[in-house]
């Protein structure tokens, strides 16, 4: 493990904050999807329970990372042979970082409990914000205010925004 392994935070949302709607995304946009495989391959992901039991069987885990599901309920969740559990956001990322070799980022995908208790320990956000408004029942909180925008790239239906954490 390196001390500096980088910690950031991938989330699509749309104009009102929306990022997750009965335990799916509210949306199917392909070129998003393509734009996480791309960021995440060959990485670490780390995610919370409701999102590990969203993905379809046939991407759990998801292939070419190592994959870390946090549950308060380890017991009751079912985990395949080299998917790592853990009891809570701060050790999930602490695992994550104690795997992880020298190239490797370990990346927050969601849902809204765990951005918010890791976003404080993120030092970028890749953001994907889709056009329009979508119902939904899960919300990224703000965390802007603790980042500046490093750049915007426009895509068909939504535009992938990058952040980094401010200085203190």
């Amino acid at each position: 493990m390196t001390a500096d392994v980088r910690v950031a935070a991938v989330v699509a949302m749309d104009e009102d904050r929306v990022i997750g709607k009965a335990g799916g995304l509210p949306w199917h946009i392909p070129e998003d999807l393509a734009h996480f495989r791309n960021l995440t391959k060959g990485h670490i992901v780390v995610m919370g329970r409701k999102t590990w039991e969203s993905l379809p069987e046939k991407f759990r885990p998801l292939p070419g990372r190592t994959n870390v599901v946090v549950s308060r309920d380890l017991a009751r969740l079912a985990l395949p042979d080299g998917v790592v559990g853990v009891d809570s956001p701060e050790e999930a990322v602490r695992v994550a970082k104690t795997i992880a070799r020298d190239d490797q980022c370990v990346w927050i995908i969601g849902g809204a409990e765990l951005y918010r208790a890791t976003l404080p320990l993120c030092s970028e956000v890749h953001l994907t914000v889709v056009d329009g408004s979508h119902e939904g029942d899960a919300y990224l909180p703000p965390f802007e205010d603790a980042f500046t925008k490093l750049s915007e790239t426009r895509g068909e239906l939504c535009s992938f925004r990058v952040y980094g954490r401010l200085s203190s």
